[in-house]
C-alpha cells in the first residue's frame, strides 16, 4: 500500500474561471512576455502552469480537519487559497514580490518548510520549469530536441548566474543600482546594435534606399520589397514569358486609404508592369484582393491569355526550375510617413546580386501536411530564401563570434575573476557571459530568419506575417522580403528588441538546469514533483519544422555550444509523436507513441515524490475532438499509456487559452484547448474488478463528484472533460476492469461509460424541476423554439401531471390554432417580478436570468439573483446545465448553448455580487451596494 497522503488542493478544486481568463489574456501579451525570447510551438501559458504547480504543492483543507473542523470552514479557507491564486496568474503581478512571496509561503506551509523541486522531463518552451523557478522552487527541465534545450538554458538555466550584474559595455553603469536581469538585458541592446553596425558595413549595399517623387522629396529607407512568384505562361503564344501568380495585389486595406498595385499587359512586348493604385471602386479593389489566383490552392489565370494556371501545371514548372519572382512594389519610409513606389530596375538587379558562400542544407521533411512548399523545387531549408536573405542571415551569423569577443574583452575590466570555463560547463565568468550574450544575439538572428524567408507575407494591414504565423511551413505566391536594417516590420533592431524585453521578464533566481535527454532515459532526482507538457499523440513534429531554425542556430553559436548543438539536424526518429510518415502506418505510430509514453511516464512514476501528485498536461487537436469527442483515439491513447505504468488520474481540469475574456464567446461544443490530468500513484495491492462492479461504483460515486464540480461553478462547455477526472479515477484505482471475457476494459470504453453517466446525471436533475419546467425541456429539446403540434404537447404535459394550459398559464408557451410553441426571451414580460408571478417556474427563472445578463448586464443579472432567493438560484443553475446539454449535444444550437453556459461562466461573480445587494425600502426593493 502506498502511504497516506493529504490532499492537494489540485484534487479537490481550482478557480477555473480565474486560471483560464488569464491564460486567454496572455496571448495578448507581446513585450516583455518569455515567449518572444525565441519561437516555440504551443507553449503552455504561463498563468496556468504558476497556478497548477501552486494547486498542486498546497494542501486542500479538507486534509487538516484539526484546522477547518466544519465544511463552512474548509470553504472559508479554500475562498482564501482561491484568492492567492487569483492573484497570482495575473500578468502584472509576475515581477510582484509580495505576490510571489505569499504563494511561497503556503507552499512551505505544505511542504514542511521547504520548496520542493519541480521537474519537467518535456520542458520543450520551458513555461513549467521558468514558472517553478518564478516560484521559488529548484527547476529541472529536459528536452530531446537542441532547440528547445537551447531556449530553456536560456530562459532558466544560465540568467541566475549573472543575476543583478552591471552591464560590461562601454556606456554602462549609468545607474547606481541594477537587478534581476537587468545588466544583462542592457547588454543585449548594446551589443546588437554593434552587431547591426558590422553587418551594415558588411551587406549594406543590398539594403539601398530608394528615391521618391518630387511631393515625398528625398530618398526613403525601404521597409519591404513585395515580389510575387512567376511561372511561365500556358499559352503557345507566349511561351517562355512569365506572368504572375500572386495572391493578391492589394497592399493596403484600411478603407478609404486602400493601395493596390495594378498590372499593366503590354501583350505585344510580352512585358508586365506594376504600377501604384490609390482609392479604387469596390471593384477594383476586390479584384486586386485576389490577385491572379482562381479559387483555392495552386489555381490561378495568365495576365496575357486568360487562361488556366492549375496547380499540375505550377508543380511541373517548380521542379524544372522555372518558377521565378518579380518585384512588383517597394514599401518606403520617409519622416514617419509611408509610401508604395513602383519598382524600378536597378532594385531588382541589386536583389539578384546577392551571392551567399553557402546555405543552410538541411533536407526538408517529407510531411505534406506541415510541410506545404514539397512539390515546388523546395529541397532544403536553405531554399526558403532569397539570395539577398541568404547573404545577410549568414553575415549577421557569421559576425557573432566576433561580437563575442568584445564582449569577452569588455566584460575582463569588470569581472573580479576569470574561471575561463565555458558557459555549457557551469563558466561564471566573463568568457560564460560573452557566450550568454551571443546565445541571445543567435535567437534575435533566428527572428530575422522566421521574418526573412520567402514565406513571409505582407498583411495589408500593415506589417510582415512571420514564416511561422501558423504551425506549419506554408506555400506562398507572393512574399515580402523586409529590410533587416529599416526601423520598421521585421528589422534587426526590432528582433533584438524583443529578445532584450523578454530578459527582463525573466525571474532568474535560485536554481535551474535544463538537458538535452530522452524522457524514456532520463534518470529523475529522487523525491521530484512532476509537472509536464508531453508530446500529444500524432499532433506537430516539432523536429521537422524546428529545423528552420536548427541550422541557422548551428551557424551562429555552434562552435559555442558544442554537446548541445552537435547533430547534423534536429533528431527526428526518437521524437515522442504518432507519425506514420516516420513509422511506416498508423498502427506502428500508435505503438511507437504507447510504448514510448508509457516507459517515460513508468520513469516519472518512479522518480516523483509521495507527497504530491503529478501533473501532465494533454492538448486536443480541434479535429479530433470534431471527429471522436471525449473518446478520441489520441486521448485514449494517451490515458492508456498513464494507466499503465501504475498511476491512478485523480482529476482533471480544463485549461482554456484561446477565448477573449469570459466564456460568453465558447460556442456548442467548444472542448477546452488543453486538459491537465492530476496523477497518484495506485496502491500496490490494487485488485481487478468486473464491468458491472465499475459500472456500479461509477453510478455511487459520479453523481456527488459532478455535483462538486457543479458547486464549483464548472462552466457547462468545460463540464464534460472535468468530469473524467472522478470517472477515470475510478476506473484506474483498479488493477483492471475485467469484460465479460475477461479481457481488460479498454480506456476508451470507460471514457464512453464515464459520458454516459454525465448524460444519466443531467437527466435526473431534470426530475427535480416543476412540471412546467420538465415540460418545457422536454418539448425545447425535440422542437426548439419552432411550433409543434398540440396533441403531442398535451400528452407531454399529461404524462407530468399537467396539461398544456398550465404551461400557458405559467408564461412559457403560446398554444393556438392547435399548435404550441415555447417563447423566446424577447417575448417575455417587460416588466417581470418573480414576487408577483403567482405561477413560478424555474424555466422563467433560467430565461430571464440569461436575458438580464445577455442585455443589461451582471449587476441587472445580481439583482435578480437576490429577488430569486438562494434555492431558486440554485435550480436555476441546475437548468442550465440541462439545457447546455441539449442545446450543444442534441440540438447542436451553438447559440443558444453559449448563453447558458455564460451564465455558469460568471455565476461566482454574480452570487458575491448578489450577497452585496440589500434591501433599502423595506418593500421587497432592492439595490446594489457596491
Amino acid at each position: 500500500m502506498t502511504k497516506a497522503y493529504k490532499k492537494k488542493l489540485i484534487e479537490v478544486a481550482l478557480p477555473l474561471e480565474a486560471i483560464n481568463a488569464a491564460s486567454a489574456r496572455e496571448k495578448s501579451i507581446r513585450h516583455g512576455h518569455p515567449s518572444t525570447l525565441h519561437l516555440w510551438w504551443a507553449r503552455r501559458p504561463l498563468a496556468a502552469c504558476r497556478a497548477v504547480l501552486f494547486a498542486q504543492l498546497v494542501d486542500d483543507p479538507s486534509s487538516h480537519p484539526d484546522k477547518f473542523p466544519t465544511e463552512e470552514a474548509v470553504e472559508a479557507e479554500r475562498k482564501r487559497l482561491f484568492q492567492i491564486i487569483e492573484d497570482l496568474v495575473k500578468w502584472e503581478n509576475s515581477t510582484n514580490e509580495a505576490v510571489l512571496e505569499r504563494a511561497r509561503a503556503e507552499i512551505r506551509k505544505s511542504c514542511d518548510g521547504e520548496l520542493p523541486p519541480v521537474y519537467d522531463p518535456f520542458s520543450g518552451g520551458g513555461s513549467i520549469p521558468l514558472e517553478a523557478q518564478r516560484l521559488g522552487l529548484p527547476a529541472y527541465g529536459s528536452d530531446l530536441n537542441p532547440v528547445a534545450v537551447m531556449i530553456g538554458k536560456a530562459m532558466i538555466e544560465y540568467p541566475s548566474r549573472f543575476r543583478g550584474m552591471e552591464p560590461v559595455h562601454k556606456n554602462g553603469h549609468e545607474r547606481q543600482f541594477y537587478q534581476n536581469t537587468d545588466g544583462i538585458a542592457e547588454d543585449v541592446k548594446a551589443y546588437g546594435e554593434y552587431l547591426r553596425q558590422m553587418a551594415f558595413e558588411r551587406i549594406g549595399h543590398l539594403y539601398p534606399t530608394v528615391e521618391l517623387g518630387k511631393e515625398e522629396g528625398g530618398s526613403g529607407t525601404v521597409v519591404a520589397w513585395i515580389w510575387s512568384r512567376t511561372v511561365p505562361s500556358p499559352d503557345p503564344a507566349f511561351s517562355g514569358v512569365h506572368v504572375p501568380i500572386a495572391s493578391s495585389f492589394l497592399m493596403n486595406s484600411k478603407t478609404g486609404s486602400e493601395v493596390w498595385i495594378e498590372p499593366i499587359v503590354d501583350k505585344e512586348a510580352k512585358k508586365i508592369s506594376y504600377e501604384v493604385r490609390k482609392n479604387g471602386t469596390k471593384c477594383e479593389i476586390s479584384s486586386a484582393k485576389s490577385g491572379t489566383k482562381m479559387g483555392r490552392g495552386a489555381n490561378f489565370f495568365c495576365l496575357f491569355s486568360g487562361s488556366a494556371i492549375t496547380p499540375k501545371f505550377v508543380k511541373e514548372k517548380a521542379k524544372s526550375g522555372h518558377l521565378g519572382k518579380v518585384l512588383i512594389t517597394i514599401l518606403v519610409e520617409k519622416d514617419g510617413r509611408r509610401f508604395f513606389v513602383q519598382p524600378k530596375n536597378i532594385q531588382q538587379e541589386i536583389a539578384f546580386s546577392a551571392k551567399p558562400t553557402r546555405k543552410p542544407e538541411i533536407k526538408l521533411p517529407n510531411h505534406s501536411q506541415y510541410v506545404g512548399v514539397l512539390g515546388y523545387g523546395f529541397k532544403t531549408f536553405g531554399d526558403l530564401f532569397s539570395d539577398r536573405q541568404l547573404t545577410a542571415i549568414e553575415g549577421f551569423s557569421e559576425l557573432i563570434p566576433v561580437v563575442q569577443g568584445k564582449v569577452e574583452r569588455d566584460a575582463k575590466n569588470l569581472f573580479k575573476y576569470e574561471d575561463n570555463k565555458s558557459l555549457d560547463k557551469g563558466g561564471k565568468g566573463a568568457k560564460a557571459y560573452s557566450q550568454l550574450i551571443s546565445l541571445y544575439l543567435a535567437f534575435s538572428v533566428d527572428r530575422l530568419a522566421d521574418y526573412g524567408s520567402t514565406l513571409a507575407t505582407w498583411a495589408p494591414g500593415g506589417f510582415i506575417r512571420s514564416t511561422y504565423s501558423r504551425h506549419a511551413i506554408q506555400m506562398t505566391w507572393d512574399y515580402a522580403e523586409c529590410n533587416f536594417f529599416s526601423q520598421s516590420t521585421g528589422n534587426f533592431s526590432g528582433a533584438v528588441d524583443w529578445v532584450q524585453k523578454a530578459i527582463v521578464g525573466l525571474p532568474a533566481s535560485g536554481s535551474g538546469k535544463i538537458s538535452q535527454c530522452d524522457a524514456q532515459s532520463v534518470e529523475f532526482p529522487k523525491n521530484t514533483v512532476i509537472s509536464t507538457d508531453p508530446p500529444y499523440y500524432d499532433n506537430i513534429p516539432y523536429a521537422d519544422i524546428s529545423d528552420f531554425f536548427y541550422g541557422w542556430m548551428k551557424k551562429s553559436i555552434g562552435s559555442i555550444f558544442e554537446d548541445t548543438l552537435s547533430t547534423l539536424a534536429v533528431p527526428k526518429m526518437e521524437e515522442l509523436v504518432a507519425d506514420r510518415m516516420r513509422h511506416g502506418s498508423a498502427i506502428n505510430a500508435e505503438r511507437f507513441f504507447l510504448d514510448g509514453m508509457t516507459a517515460s511516464i513508468k520513469r516519472m512514476a518512479l522518480g516523483s515524490q509521495e507527497n504530491s501528485p503529478a501533473t501532465i498536461y494533454y492538448a486536443f487537436k480541434q479535429s479530433e475532438i470534431q471527429q471522436e469527442g471525449l473518446s478520441s483515439t489520441g486521448w485514449a491513447t494517451f490515458l492508456t499509456a498513464i494507466i499503465e505504468t501504475g498511476y491512478s488520474v485523480c482529476g482533471t481540469w480544463p485549461i482554456r487559452t484561446e477565448r477573449p475574456g469570459r466564456m460568453r464567446a465558447v460556442g456548442a461544443n467548444a472542448l477546452a484547448n488543453s486538459v491537465v490530468l492530476v496523477c497518484r500513484k495506485r496502491e500496490i495491492a490494487a485488485q481487478e474488478t468486473t464491468r458491472a462492479e465499475f459500472v456500479r461504483a461509477l453510478q455511487q460515486e459520479l453523481p456527488a463528484a459532478i455535483s462538486d464540480l457543479q458547486r464549483a461553478n464548472i462552466a457547462p462547455a468545460d463540464m464534460p472533460q472535468s468530469a473524467i477526472g472522478p470517472g477515470m479515477g475510478i476506473f484506474s484505482r483498479y488493477k483492471a476492469v475485467l469484460e465479460a471475457d475477461d479481457v481488460p476494459m479498454s480506456v476508451k470504453t470507460a471514457l464512453q461509460l464515464i459520458n454516459r453517466k454525465l448524460d444519466e446525471f443531467l437527466n435526473e436533475i431534470q426530475g427535480e424541476f416543476d412540471s412546467d419546467t420538465r415540460f418545457a425541456l422536454t418539448w425545447f429539446e425535440q422542437n426548439g423554439f419552432t411550433k409543434g403540434d398540440f396533441g403531442i404537447a398535451n400528452s407531454i404535459a399529461q404524462a407530468r401531471g399537467i396539461a398544456v394550459e398550465s404551461v400557458k398559464h405559467a408564461g412559457i408557451v403560446e398554444s393556438s390554432a392547435g399548435k404550441v410553441r415555447i417563447l423566446k426571451r424577447d417575448e417575455l414580460l417587460e416588466d417581470w417580478e418573480p414576487a408577483k408571478d403567482t405561477h413560478l417556474t424555474i424555466w422563467e427563472c433560467c430565461q430571464y436570468l440569461v436575458r438580464a445578463l445577455e442585455n443589461e448586464g451582471e449587476e441587472a443579472a445580481a439583482l435578480l439573483i437576490k429577488k430569486l432567493g438562494s434555492d431558486k438560484a440554485e435550480a436555476v443553475k441546475d437548468l442550465a446545465y440541462c439545457l447546455y446539454d441539449i442545446c450543444s449535444n442534441k440540438r447542436k444550437d451553438a447559440k443558444e448553448a453559449t448563453a447558458y453556459n455564460a451564465l455558469i461562466a460568471v455565476w461566482t461573480d454574480l452570487t458575491s455580487m448578489a450577497a452585496t445587494i440589500h434591501d433599502v425600502q423595506g418593500d421587497g426593493q432592492t439595490s446594489l451596494n457596491l
